[in-house]
């Protein structure tokens, strides 16, 4: 349910921030941060209050960055994010209540798989690009592999998170599987807490430049 248009916008930029945020006053100079650095595309996770908030104002303040919500576990939080304006919506499992309410509600949706039969569930709800989690501690990419193989005629792709960070991260955006991987390196929570704002450009810089050789070659 990710429309042509936010695939290919993920794609492109080869890399979303996964983030947590504890006040949402920090959401637009966090998405001015990223976006310094070259990361364009990022996933408010609601494991706090503030997400909701964070993200209306990144939504109407900085429109150039791709704000979409994440850990969407409820019919009713798919309504709260696509009300907050959220571009894209991302969940650690696939649920068929949430599945139905995202494709009912229009919300592109991206649910998490770890199993051939999360995918089968998944691709029900024409859901073809999806979220691996957690990557590292499940297999990492050759057992996203060899689970994708019956599937990938059917044209779907893969969002890696869990135990990705700059020094792995080329091993999965090298496999054609692989639309982008997820970055909650790019921006810890105690970063963003105290306001480190030039520190978080730096990491999105460096995972960019890590992603544009890898494209050169």
């Amino acid at each position: 349910m990710i429309s042509e248009t936010v695939s290919n916008r993920i794609k492109s930029t080869g890399i979303v921030a996964v983030l947590i945020i504890d006040r949402e006053e920090d959401g637009v100079p966090l998405a001015k941060a990223l976006l310094s650095g070259g990361v364009d595309a990022m996933e408010l996770t609601l494991r706090t209050p503030a997400a909701l908030g964070a993200l209306r104002r990144i939504r109407g303040e900085v429109p150039e960055m791709l704000a979409g919500a994440g850990t969407v576990l409820t019919p009713a939080q798919v309504e709260e994010v696509k009300n907050a304006g959220a571009e894209f919506a991302v969940s650690p499992g696939v649920n068929p209540r949430v599945l139905r309410a995202a494709r009912d509600a229009g919300v592109p949706f991206a649910p998490g798989i770890v199993t051939p039969t999360d995918i089968e569930q998944a691709l029900e709800f024409d859901c073809k690009m999806l979220k691996f989690f957690p990557a590292g501690p499940s297999g990492g990419l050759d057992f996203l592999k060899a689970i994708a193989a019956p599937y990938q005629h059917l044209g779907i792709s893969f969002l890696p998170l869990g135990g990705i960070n700059a020094s792995n991260m080329s091993s999965y955006l090298e496999d054609s599987l692989v639309a982008a991987i997820g970055g909650s390196w790019l921006a810890p929570r105690e970063a963003i807490r105290e306001g480190h704002w030039d520190h978080i450009t730096s990491l999105a810089k460096t995972a960019v430049e890590i992603i544009k050789n890898l494209r050169s070659k």
